[in-house]
């Protein structure tokens, strides 16, 4: 046994976390299947509840279309695929724990997973956001600026495009408390310094929105409101969550991460070059 421990090589080590994260794809792919065979059955009765805002908001007689032959048929498959995706996303963050947990620290263990936990809860969020809140107000705000004698029916495919990529903006952009308490906790930055950044963050905000949303003001708006909230919790959150060396004056802060960094450079940075030369050697 000794022996075949000295012969285990970095080059085995690496197949074995390529395999590793093969067999972890795999069961993602496979979870993400199961729920998408369990959700296509019922694949036009998910998109017509997907579809409740914009029908309500359109003029009475008027309802969706399908400019392409196939499109009644693929286009509520496509939506339940999304949908089987956004139900897995727990399973899928799990295969993804496990794959990185055993090259964590313990602290960086009991960290990562309430991360995750409030990341996924964050994004479900902001998607019910969206469609219970923001769908109704801007269908309906589009739907009676049409011009006279201008129909207002939607593609099918079109409106599926719209709404996953205004489901995708929310979604993450309710992942803001968790980046600022990470940016807190990582040491990069402190409350203090990104409450003075305010101004700049609100700004910052409502160019998000303009890029990640339709180009009107009202859906910007919409997404910029909640992310300087968000914002604003975010900081709340961080003031508990300092870093164990955080000094409440920044700048003595900075002086004591520099002090820390010299320190690694005389002392623990030699150890790891002789490290590295003493396993070039061995290869």
């Amino acid at each position: 046994m000794p022996a075949q421990a000295k012969n285990t090589t970095p080059k085995d080590t690496f197949i074995s976390h390529l395999l590793e994260l093969r067999d972890r794809l795999l069961r993602s792919i496979l979870a993400v299947l199961v729920v998408f065979l369990v959700a296509a059955p019922f694949a036009n009765t998910l998109y017509e509840y997907f579809a409740a805002p914009l029908m309500a908001a359109l003029p009475e007689g008027n309802t969706m279309i399908s400019t392409e032959p196939h499109g009644p048929f693929f286009v509520p498959f496509k939506f339940a695929f999304a949908v089987s995706v956004a139900v897995a996303i727990p399973y899928l963050f799990y295969q993804l724990w496990e794959f990185v947990a055993p090259g964590l620290y313990a602290k960086e263990k009991r960290l990562v997973m309430p991360i995750m936990a409030s990341s996924t809860l964050l994004f479900y969020l902001g998607v019910a956001f969206a469609y219970y809140l923001v769908f109704p107000i801007i269908f309906t705000f589009f739907a009676s600026t049409a011009p006279e004698g201008v129909a207002v029916m939607t593609d099918i495919d079109a409106y599926l495009s719209f709404a996953l990529k205004l489901f995708f903006a929310f979604g993450i952009a309710f992942e803001v408390p968790i980046a600022t308490v990470l940016l807190v906790k990582a040491g990069v930055t402190t409350p203090d310094r990104l409450a003075a950044k305010r101004p700049y963050i609100i700004v910052g905000a409502f160019v998000v929105g303009m890029l990640l949303t339709p180009p009107d003001i009202f859906s910007q708006t919409m997404l910029a409101v909640p992310v300087w909230v968000l914002f604003e919790l975010g900081v709340i959150l961080s003031r508990r969550m300092k870093p164990d060396n955080a000094d409440a004056n920044p700048d003595n802060q900075a002086d004591s991460e520099d002090i820390n960094d010299d320190e690694f450079d005389d002392g623990d940075m030699n150890r790891e070059f002789a490290a590295a030369e003493k396993e070039l050697d061995k290869l």
